[in-house]
């Protein structure tokens, strides 16, 4: 059975419902998004639209119906009440008049099977005669997870820009590492287009400990660009990463050479991205070197470098 599933993006709905039903009927799908062009003229035994719906994407399913043959649309909210959207906020209200709730008369008159996630939803609109899904799992297939990060702050800027292309060659290569970032809105947005790339909110100085005492993270960064300002800073990173239960990646500067020791309490790399890139990719895949340097680091105590 060959399936068209358009939906808005990558999404709960779809994995948690759409995907499974699809393995468990050998169905052979094309994902595409809702905002991108409709495809080509070909034929498609089933289209599904998950939750929504647009004018261009209705005008399409016309010029195209005799290439289709069955059309549902899955829904696991109440999509078509107005009453049950009341409470939520006004331009989500308006998204879902805009994408579902207006097209709803003119999906079933051309014929739409309704698809629900719930008994709920299912004995609601019985008379459109549901077809009630069953979720599954969608975390079974994901790869672990080796966290990777990076705590700046706003004096930062000038390291995260520096970091954009060694996280995207670090992500395309390794799948089992995520990136956890400290910043703001702007620092959220500047890394948007990256995958499994994680923005917290600056915090306040206890929160934070607290965060670092939390278990999970693998390989810490420490850039640092040669400016007069980071001149005058101490290698306080090092305490952060170690007890982060991370190995560290420093920039190889005055700051950082009178604490590390490369290759034994962390590794010392020049500020050259491709380096940086191809030290973390070697640090994740390796586990032993990683926990030995970790044991090194505990027992490491900076001193003062002589004046």
């Amino acid at each position: 059975m060959k399936v068209l599933v358009v939906e808005q993006s990558a999404n709960p709905s779809t994995d948690f419902f759409i995907r499974p039903w699809a393995e468990n009927n050998q169905a052979q799908c094309k994902f595409v998004s809702l905002s991108s062009p409709p495809p080509a003229q070909q034929k498609w035994d089933l289209v599904i639209f998950v939750r929504y719906i647009t004018p261009a994407w209705r005008a399409w399913l016309t010029s195209n119906k005799h290439h289709i043959g069955r059309l549902a649309l899955f829904m696991d909210d109440d999509l078509f009440s107005l009453k049950a959207h009341s409470h939520l906020p006004l331009r989500y209200r308006y998204k879902l008049f805009q994408y579902v709730w207006r097209h709803q008369f003119w999906l079933k008159r051309t014929g739409f099977e309704l698809w629900v996630s719930t008994p709920w939803l299912a004995e609601k609109y019985a008379s459109w005669s549901p077809l009630g899904l069953i979720p599954s799992s969608p975390h079974r297939h994901q790869t672990p997870q080796k966290t990777l990060f990076y705590h700046g702050s706003a004096s930062h800027l000038g390291e995260f820009e520096w970091l954009y292309p060694v996280f995207e060659q670090v992500l395309t290569q390794d799948n089992s590492i995520s990136v956890e970032l400290i910043g703001n809105h702007n620092v959220r947005k500047q890394f948007a287009t990256l995958p499994r790339v994680h923005v917290l909110h600056p915090m306040s100085w206890p929160a934070y400990q607290a965060l670092l005492a939390r278990p999970g993270r693998c390989i810490g960064l420490a850039p640092l660009l040669e400016n007069e300002f980071n001149a005058a800073r101490a290698p306080t990173k090092f305490f952060d990463i170690t007890q982060a239960g991370a190995v560290g990646v420093y920039a190889d500067h005055p700051v950082y050479r009178s604490v590390i020791k490369d290759g034994y309490n962390g590794r010392l790399v020049p500020m050259e991205q491709k380096t940086w890139a191809d030290t973390i990719l070697a640090l994740s895949k390796n586990e032993e070197q990683r926990r030995v340097m970790l044991r090194h680091a505990v027992n490491t105590t900076p001193t003062q470098p002589p004046p």
